[in-house]
């Protein structure tokens, strides 16, 4: 079965509006194909913790990512971030409910504010080095939150968009995940 990713249900087929390849739950009878990343394309592996820029200083058919850089957020769990319990709320007079508010999930914050800094910083390595093609890698959560982040310059440069977490993984599996 050519085309299959690590997961045993998850595909790579290509948006016919956008043309760019994304990674799906689909039909495993569908088209499938294999991502090649083109040489000296960036390739954005991050989560809401740690974010890696790779360079593909190989060709499409053997890739050979390279670290460009890498950002990692030191983020505590939200219980030692927080010390206040959630306050209360209390209706109109005479009524007896009550709402308990919900607590601030600073954990959560802490990682939307490091997914707009490393697309800020991706910006910045995409004007600086002129880059001409950008692979996107995060877990769905971190993807939606990049593409709400990420400058609309840099979206168009964009040819695939993988909703897997790989930041934990070394680089060579990195490759063998995205080229098969």
């Amino acid at each position: 079965m050519a085309g299959r990713l690590a997961s045993s249900m998850t595909w790579l087929k290509a948006d016919a509006t956008s043309g760019r390849a994304f990674v799906a739950m689909t039909n495993p009878e569908l088209t499938v194909h294999k991502l090649s990343i083109p040489h000296n394309a960036y390739v954005f592996v991050g989560d809401g913790r740690k974010a890696l820029f790779l360079r593909n200083e190989g060709d499409e058919k053997f890739p050979n990512l390279k670290t460009e850089r890498v950002f990692v957020d030191d983020n505590p769990p939200t219980h030692e971030q927080g010390s206040d319990r959630p306050g209360r709320d209390f209706g109109r007079m005479g009524t007896n409910r009550r709402s308990g508010l919900t607590a601030t999930d600073w954990h959560e914050l802490e990682e939307r504010r490091f997914t707009q800094e490393v697309a800020a910083a991706l910006e910045q390595l995409v004007r600086a080095n002129g880059v001409t093609a950008l692979a996107i890698v995060a877990p769905p959560r971190a993807l939606a939150d990049l593409r709400h982040a990420i400058h609309k310059d840099v979206k168009g440069l964009i040819f695939a968009e993988i909703d897997r977490d790989l930041t934990k993984h070394p680089i060579a599996d990195i490759e063998r995940h995205l080229v098969g």
